[in-house]
């Protein structure tokens, strides 16, 4: 299989999710964060998107929420590089633990992720599901093209703009666990710059 070039359209269905603006239709908002959804084209369910802001500059933020090392989502068990490409490219595996009192079960995803650097300073960080060797008994989820996008924030370029978008096939993933991802990304970046004693190291995509 062709990854690479696989990535890139991935990346590219991203950036036009992020670009249309119509049909979306406010389903939560809470801390700043807004989830909105409109119906999947790619199968029988919604297609998610996911607004906040990060007082990060975009490229810390997108290197953060890219590099596989970062664990911040906390529905993850696991979440591990199994195959690099290339310095953009690589196929990891992410293990869901279970929620909602035990009724929605564990799941494994393979999903191919992907760095990519647009004009005006916009990072897209998109993932997919592939065809991989399972790595544990898991249920398998699949994804369809989901991804972050990080651009700087109008009113304040230092800052920046996170839209996720997110459709998968189980779709357990409700508003309120959406709005979990914005927040606990947050978190994340806070605790990683207090660790690191406000240090970056930016391998420069």
């Amino acid at each position: 299989m062709d990854y690479k070039t696989l990535a890139q359209q991935t990346a590219q269905e991203i950036l036009g999710y992020n670009q249309n603006t119509s049909g979306w239709k406010v389903v939560k908002t809470l801390k700043k964060t807004t989830v909105s959804s409109k119906a999947s084209k790619k199968f029988h369910g919604n297609l998610y998107r996911v607004e906040g802001i990060s007082p990060e500059s975009t490229s810390k933020l997108s290197e953060f929420l890219y590099n596989p090392e970062n664990r911040w989502d906390k529905s993850l068990k696991v979440y591990s590089l199994v195959h690099r490409i290339d310095l953009d490219t690589f196929i990891c595996q992410t293990d869901k633990q279970s929620f909602a009192m035990g009724s929605i079960s564990p799941q494994e995803f393979i999903n191919l992720a992907y760095f990519e650097h647009y004009e005006g300073n916009m990072d897209i960080i998109s993932s997919s599901s592939v065809d991989f060797p399972p790595f544990s008994n898991y249920i398998c989820g699949h994804n369809h093209a989901c991804g972050y996008v990080c651009s700087p924030l109008q009113e304040n370029p230092a800052h920046s703009k996170l839209v996720m978008l997110v459709q998968t096939i189980i779709e357990e993933i409700m508003p309120s666990n959406l709005v979990s991802f914005i927040l606990n990304a947050k978190d994340g970046i806070k605790t990683h710059k207090a660790a690191s004693g406000q240090g970056w190291h930016h391998k420069g995509h």
